[in-house]
């Protein structure tokens, strides 16, 4: 009987372990402190790291210069194993990359909403806007919130491609033949948007 409990709860510990991280093969460690790792500063707490040991996910400690972007302090960051920026949770709402991007989701009791996603080229991929926004001519909103469209893989974000064009949003006002509220796509070719205005 002690066996089978025992077997139990470490399977337990490490399933819990492994599903809460961002990449499968995540293994959690507990910082006892705030520490600088790898050059990001993470805060007191749960970190994850590859099985390389590098990092893979903690939040930061203070406001922090990654790149090119000035994310806010106890910001959730995820990396790519090269070490770029993959994804942020922002605490409250922030300008990043020059998108002012909503934010809040760990007050919310989630942390998969409301990120910055990127490329591993580190580009921006996605993001979750704070309002409407005009983006490369286009007026882009966050839509109508649901318990289904939050987060970067729901309807209320806006994509990119890897070169920095918009790939698509919400509409918040009639534009290119679409009504507002419809989700404009745009393909990835030269000026798409001058055929159509």
């Amino acid at each position: 009987m002690k066996t089978a409990l025992l077997s139990a709860l470490v399977f337990f510990t490490v399933f819990e372990s492994v599903s809460t991280a961002s990449e499968p093969n995540a293994l959690r460690t507990r910082i006892p402190r705030d520490t600088l790792i790898q050059g990001v500063p993470c805060a007191k707490g749960d970190a994850w790291f590859y099985p390389d040991g590098s990092l893979d996910q903690c939040t930061l400690s203070r406001t922090s210069i990654l790149g090119d972007l000035q994310v806010p302090r106890r910001s959730v960051i995820e990396l790519w194993p090269t070490g770029a920026t993959r994804n942020l949770t922002l605490p409250h709402s922030a300008v990043i990359s020059g998108y002012h991007i909503r934010g809040g989701a760990l007050l919310r009791g989630s942390s998969q909403d409301d990120v910055a996603a990127f490329y591993p080229s580190g580009r921006l991929r996605s993001i979750v806007l704070a309002g409407d926004q005009t983006i490369q001519g286009v007026p882009c909103g966050p839509g109508a919130s649901t318990l289904f469209s939050d987060s970067i893989d729901g309807g209320n974000h806006v994509d990119f491609y890897e070169d920095g064009k918009l790939q698509s949003c919400n509409l918040t006002r009639d534009f290119g033949g679409q009504k507002t509220g419809q989700r404009l796509m745009l393909p990835d070719e030269p000026n798409p948007l001058t055929a159509k205005r």
